[in-house]
C-alpha cells in the first residue's frame, strides 16, 4: 500500500495537502482499496463550505456507498469535475485523482502523517 509522505491523512481515509493555503483532499490508496471499484462519486460544488468531520460528499462502490469527510473547515474552491465522467480515477490514481480544493481554512481536524496514517491502517485490517 501507498502511504506518499508529503501528505497528512485523516482517520476516516481522507488525504490533504497543503500548498500556500490551499488544501487540496482525495481518498487514500486504503480507502479505495477497501471500497472496491468505485462506480460513482457525488461531489459537492464550488463555493460550498465544508466543515471538519462533516461529509461533502460520497463515493459509489460495487461494496458499498461511504461518505467523505471534510478534515478542514473552509470554502471550497474547486472541483474535480473529471470524477462525475471517469470515478474509476480514484481507484487507478488515489494520489492524483484529487476530490476538492478547500481555501480559507480556518479548522483541521487532527492529521496524521504517513507513518502514523499506516499505523493506523494495519490496526484497522
Amino acid at each position: 500500500m501507498n502511504y506518499p509522505n508529503e501528505l497528512s491523512y485523516s482517520r476516516s481515509h481522507e488525504w490533504v495537502k497543503n500548498e500556500n493555503g490551499v488544501y487540496t483532499i482525495g481518498i487514500s490508496d486504503f480507502a479505495q482499496q477497501a471500497l472496491g471499484d468505485v462506480v460513482f462519486v457525488n461531489l459537492p460544488a464550488e463555493g460550498d463550505a465544508v466543515s471538519a468531520g462533516e461529509a461533502f460528499g460520497d463515493v459509489e462502490s460495487v461494496k458499498a456507498v461511504s461518505d467523505l469527510v471534510s478534515p478542514v473547515s473552509g470554502s471550497i474552491c474547486a472541483v474535480n469535475e473529471e470524477l462525475a465522467d471517469a470515478p474509476e480515477l480514484l481507484n487507478s490514481d488515489p494520489y492524483g485523482a484529487w476530490i476538492i480544493k478547500v481555501e480559507n481554512v480556518c479548522d483541521t481536524e487532527e492529521l496524521l502523517s504517513a507513518a502514523d496514517y499506516e499505523a493506523f491502517c494495519k490496526e484497522e485490517k
